[in-house]
């Protein structure tokens, strides 16, 4: 019998721990597809961040290493330096990346540090209970913002990616999401090509995917599929911001 769908080799057989309707389990397998598509997974290296994803050390099935809160491209920073020769990978929510991190992840990329980065945004601090995030819409409910986000109280969310395509040291960013198999397959394609910018040495290579939340949103699953859809894609719109690469799949 042919077969025609198993469960990647990038993924051990740990099961996730992600709320009922959480993409982070979709982000993972692509990640994990990819790695094992392009035969890296005997000399890759994931840095985990604090967050969702804190044990994504248990997930990939390739070496981890555990950062601090929004350290992680520091720490990828300082593995690929000493192993220049290994596949070099952060895994970062948008509470760990673009507030925690944020001088980390700017000054990573300013430096073109040759490492690939996964950042996971679905607009709340998911793991410590849906607190505003710099990526919360304008208007948005969460716990610290209970009637919505104000701009004039909490300032404007951040779009990460098109500030880091401004730096010189950017190889490949891109924006996508993962609500239906449509854009998941865009994703994976997105995902491949920031690792085939670390392997052509092009330099830091960010793709940031639109993720939902269902538990700190306050929605069921599908609601949250559709909540990215028409909310988060106006204001975060999908794309590719900067490409260096010579060549893509």
């Amino acid at each position: 019998m042919a077969v025609v769908f198993q469960k990647t080799k990038g993924l051990t057989d740990t099961p996730f721990h992600y709320c009922p309707g959480c993409t982070h389990g979709i982000i993972h397998r692509l990640v994990a597809e990819v790695m094992e598509e392009l035969d890296v997974l005997d000399k890759a290296i994931g840095v985990a961040p604090v967050g969702c994803a804190v044990f994504a050390y248990e997930y990939f099935n390739c070496d981890m290493q555990e950062a601090a809160h929004g350290r992680a491209p520091a720490v990828a920073t300082g593995i690929k330096r000493v192993h220049p020769d290994k596949i070099v990978f952060t895994y970062q929510g948008d509470g760990d990346l673009a507030a925690i991190g944020t001088a980390e992840i700017v000054h990573a990329a300013a430096r073109g540090e040759n490492i690939t980065v996964i950042f996971v945004n679905n607009a709340n601090y998911g793991m410590t209970g849906g607190q505003m995030a710099p990526t919360t819409l304008i208007g948005q409910e969460t716990t610290t913002t209970p009637y919505g986000r104000k701009p004039e109280i909490n300032g404007y969310p951040i779009r990460v990616s098109e500030m880091l395509a401004t730096l010189e040291g950017t190889a490949y960013i891109e924006r996508v999401a993962v609500y239906d198999v449509k854009h998941v397959m865009q994703a994976k394609k997105a995902i491949k090509n920031a690792f085939l910018a670390q392997i052509q040495k092009k330099g830091f290579a960010m793709v940031e995917v639109l993720s939902s939340c269902p538990t700190n949103w306050g929605m069921t699953p599908i609601e949250a599929l559709n909540w990215i859809k028409d909310h988060m894609e106006p204001y975060y719109p999908l794309g590719v911001y900067k490409n260096t690469l010579e060549e893509v799949k």
